[in-house]
């Protein structure tokens, strides 16, 4: 893809050969042959919430297993290209939704994205999972695409998605998915029911394929790209036949060096109403989109009356603008192991996100 390469570039030969390991999604911007070394990026906030920016090396306390690492690098980090995916959830108890999730998510790509410098993509994700706009560094095609957002069975002509699904592993839901569209199109994931017109089948939601759309952005778009990579989900939280598990979806986002951001959205009224008396709305949801978040070195939200999908794209941005970047080279080790990894700050009433850890990259 020409995006691809001509970032790759602009990154400056930032995505180390040979034996290098990243993490966090982020390359060191110095070229090293024969070293491995691990980039970790972190945000810093005090008691209050705050962004802390004015932190030093000698601020910082870093582990990996528990043994004590040296930080050889140190930066804010705001320059080098940024990718993000904006993955939402357009099952059928969401569609109320839909109209709030456009607007915010075009103030969103409106105020983060750098003309020629960073890129974006949009999927959607119900019973199926569908690339809305492949990666690009246009705001008008991202607007455009956002426009195409739809719940199952009420999808216009004119337009068609790029269905993901190149893995064996994900994308096409659970069961034989014999059931079709109208039109004689298969409905990947129906698992044999009827297609969701009118309402979810059997009073619940006819599927979300939210870990199989997590893995897709990482493996089929974000894998090989450069710079900084994040995802960001707009969901309930709650998955409905995806053939990968929440620990593999998670696994291929630490494997591709990216983070997630998630964000918990859903309508109260369609679940606490006709559609299955609670169902989903409880704290299953928010605990997936917790553990996506923190294993991943992201921030999980929660859409309320005080806080708004707006105001949290706000934060969000902030808080990519406002990262630090420390790099340091690890012992050998095993290729297949995950890593632990433990960043703190000397003063203790201050709190840093960053992943869990990290497999290191095959030579």
């Amino acid at each position: 893809m020409f995006f691809t390469r001509s970032r790759a570039l602009l990154a400056g030969l930032s995505l180390l050969a040979g034996s290098a390991i990243v993490t966090l999604a982020q390359q060191t911007p110095e070229f090293r042959v024969g070293v491995n070394i691990v980039n970790v990026l972190a945000t810093v906030r005090d008691r209050d919430g705050r962004i802390v920016t004015n932190l030093s090396k000698e601020d910082f306390v870093l582990e990996e297993d528990g043994k004590p690492q040296q930080i050889t690098n140190f930066f804010r980090q705001t320059d080098l290209p940024l990718t993000i995916g904006l993955l939402i959830d357009t099952s059928i108890s969401q569609r109320r939704l839909i109209a709030r999730e456009q607007s915010a998510g075009r103030k969103f790509f409106d105020h983060v994205l750098r003309p020629q410098r960073d890129l974006a993509f949009l999927i959607q994700f119900d019973s199926d999972v569908l690339m809305l706009q492949d990666l690009t560094p246009s705001q008008a095609e991202l607007e455009n695409a956002l426009e195409r957002l739809e719940v199952p069975g009420r999808r216009r002509g004119g337009f068609a998605p790029r269905r993901l699904g190149r893995s064996d592993l994900a994308g096409s839901g659970v069961g034989p998915g014999d059931a079709q569209f109208p039109g004689g199109q298969p409905w990947p994931g129906g698992g044999g029911q009827t297609p969701p017109i009118g309402g979810p089948p059997q009073g619940r939601p006819a599927g979300t394929l939210l870990y199989d759309a997590v893995f897709l952005a990482a493996d089929e778009v974000l894998r090989n790209e450069a710079g900084r990579k994040t995802i960001i989900i707009i969901s309930d939280g709650v998955d409905q036949g995806s053939k990968v598990s929440e620990k593999e979806a998670i696994e291929t986002v630490q494997r591709a060096d990216c983070l997630i951001y998630s964000v918990r959205y859903f309508d109260e009224e369609a679940y606490g109403g006709r559609w299955g008396g609670g169902f989903g709305a409880g704290s299953e949801g928010r605990s997936t989109l917790q553990d996506l978040s923190s294993q991943t070195g992201g921030r999980m939200y929660e859409v309320s009356k005080k806080l708004s999908l707006e105001a949290i794209f706000d934060q969000i941005q902030e808080e990519l603008r406002s990262q630090y970047s420390l790099s340091y080279s690890p012992a050998p080790g095993s290729p297949d192991r995950f890593r632990k990894i433990k960043l703190r700050t000397r003063d203790k009433s201050l709190k840093v996100v960053t992943r869990a850890g990290y497999y290191p990259k095959k030579s």
